[in-house]
Order: C-alpha cells, then structure tokens, then sequence
C-alpha cells in the first residue's frame, strides 16, 4: 500500500514536475498513440493506454526490487532489450503502414485486446522507462525514509501522470477520426504517422545506444 507521507508536497511537486516534462516530450508513446487514436478510435487508443500504464508500472515494481539494474549494469541483456524494443516499433510502424485502406475501422473488443497488448509490450522492452527509474526516481528519495515504500509511491505519481498525459494525446488525436471517414485521407494520415514512428524508433535506437 502507498504511503503518500512519506513524500513531502515539494518533493512531490517537483518529481510531478519533472515526470510531465520528460512524458511531453516526443518518443514512442505519444507517437504511436496519435497513429493509433486516429486511425482507429479512441476507445483502441484507451486501450493502448492501459497497456503502457501497466507496462510502466510493471517497471517500476521490478526496479524498486533491483532487477531493473541487472539489466543496466549487463551490456547483453540491455542490447538484447533495447534492439527487440527498436523492432517491435519498426513492426508497429509497418503494420500500421500497410493497415486499413477502406476507410476507419469499428473497434471492438479483439481491438481493444490487441491494442493493450501492444501498449504493454512497447513498454515493457522500452530501456529508457528502466533508466529514468534507476537515474532519476532516487533522487527523489529520502534517505531516512523506507526505499521501497518510496520508490513505489513515486512510481504510482509516475504512472499518473503518463496516463494523464496520454489520456489527453488520445483525445486529441481521435478528435480527427470524423475527418478520416474518406480513404483517401485515411491513408494519408495514417502512412504519415507510421512513418513518423519509424523516424522515432531509429532515433530511439540511436539515443539509447551506450
């Protein structure tokens, strides 16, 4: 159970701060939540929402229990992490690229399935979500107060403040979808967005590189 006395209200503020700024900035999630919003509903992207909120949190548990800096600290395994993660973006990419055609898609539940899926695998092979546990969540903490209890805390703050953050890409992005009902711009649209997390997951292999 998380104990928000332990973080104080500026520590707080200022890890909700830092967390908003680093989600605003574009990478993976936010690109790929605006081809999926657009070109598929809201309700797919909400889904995809779910599936990174509990990828991230799944990461935060595992750093606070320290398997998150084996991996950091074996050169192996981080390569090993960081290309999987790279492909199954160039995968999304291209599934995305060469989808749809016939105008938008109705969703249903087996969309809803395979979009959380995806939000939760991207994450999860995603190094950077380990790194800003391992490099930028402990300065957070108080070395007088129970790590464990505090890294959880913070990583619930975290994972709020993602989920708001792509909540509101989500909103944004589907806003489009009555403007996609022709093929045409459909197309468009949606090959310009994969090609857009294309670019994102080259330059994601290049600046998790090490």
């Amino acid at each position: 159970m998380l104990d928000a006395s332990l973080i104080s209200a500026s520590t707080a503020a200022s890890f909700i701060l830092t967390s908003l700024l680093i989600e605003v900035t574009p990478g993976p999630n936010m690109t790929y939540l605006a081809l999926v919003s657009a070109s598929e509903g809201r309700r797919a992207g909400f889904a995809t929402v779910a599936g990174v909120a509990l990828g991230l949190a799944i990461i935060g548990v595992i750093a606070a229990f320290g398997v998150t800096e084996l991996v950091q600290t074996s050169q192996t395994l981080y390569e090993v992490l960081r290309w999987s993660g790279v492909l199954f973006l160039l995968y999304l990419a291209w599934d995305g690229w060469r989808s749809g055609g016939d105008g938008v898609v109705d969703d249903d539940s087996a969309t809803e399935g395979k979009y959380f899926m995806r939000g939760l695998i991207t994450n999860l092979l995603n190094p950077k979500a380990g790194i800003f546990y391992l490099a930028v969540l402990p300065t957070f903490m108080d070395l007088d107060q129970p790590p464990m209890t505090q890294a959880m805390t913070l990583t619930g703050l975290y994972v709020g403040v993602a989920t708001f953050v792509h909540f509101l890409i989500v909103l944004a992005a589907g806003a489009l979808r009555p403007l996609l009902n022709d093929p045409r711009r459909e197309q468009i649209a949606r090959r310009s967005l994969s090609a857009l997390l294309a670019l994102v997951a080259l330059w994601f292999a290049w600046a998790t590189a090490r």
